[in-house]
């Protein structure tokens, strides 16, 4: 049965390693970023639910008074 030769498997994965090192970097150079962020304001406007645009009655037993 003949051997597996594995003299060239570590060139093999150095250079896929340094292909992918490569391709991350030019991918993430591509983006632009902000130079200067800002935060965002949490005074946004209140988006109102259906259920806060009409009253309600609530009723709570326990706190209604005793006959």
């Amino acid at each position: 049965m003949p051997q597996l030769d594995t003299s060239t498997w570590s060139i093999t994965i150095l250079s896929m390693i340094l292909t992918l090192f490569i391709a991350l970097q030019l991918k993430v150079s591509k983006y632009k970023y902000p130079e200067t962020p800002e935060p965002k304001s949490l005074s946004s406007s209140k988006k109102l639910v259906p259920w806060e645009e009409k009253w309600t009655k609530i009723y709570l037993p326990l706190l209604s008074p005793q006959r």
